[in-house]
């Protein structure tokens, strides 16, 4: 299974990108969003260590409350 992480953008460096989710800060490549502008405060899907893609604080809010659920399930005594 494949899994995008949404992170928030804190600063930007040509096709590099620090990127900040859950108090876990990433070096993440711009290469995939050559034709888009990203900048300090957006949303983006990380893969490997790649964005793939824009993302609205709803849309990365609403991934890590699905996340945290899952989480909890699996950490929960069978």
């Amino acid at each position: 299974m494949c899994l995008g992480i949404p992170m928030k953008v804190s600063a930007v460096d040509g096709f590099n990108a620090r990127c900040e989710a859950k108090g876990v800060s990433r070096d993440v490549s711009l290469f995939m969003m050559q034709h888009e502008t990203v900048s300090p405060g957006d949303w983006v899907m990380v893969h490997v260590g790649y964005a793939i893609q824009k993302m609205t604080e709803t849309e990365a809010r609403s991934a890590w409350e699905i996340f945290d659920q899952i989480l909890e399930a699996t950490e929960q005594p069978a």
